[in-house]
């Protein structure tokens, strides 16, 4: 008995995702997208999310601070 279309449709598609997600979230902390393929090595990734995790973002956000010609907000301090 075989698999049928639509199982491999849904696991192609969690693939898709579960590949997709993780490449967006290294390239808005500026690293490579390549890095994603360390997930498939099974000890590396363990210590690939550790290392990750724990390590600052190279392009950290910060709040975004408003122009100093524009005028405060009407009733604001």
């Amino acid at each position: 008995m075989g698999a049928s279309i639509w199982q491999i449709n849904v696991v192609v598609v969690l693939l898709a995702v579960s590949i997709w997600l993780p490449v967006r979230i290294l390239h808005r902390a500026g690293y490579s997208g390549w890095w994603v393929l360390l997930n498939f090595i099974p000890f590396v990734n363990i210590v690939m999310i550790w290392v990750f995790s724990f390590q600052s973002w190279p392009n950290a956000r910060r709040p975004a601070q408003p122009p100093a010609d524009t005028p405060p907000l009407a009733g604001a301090p």
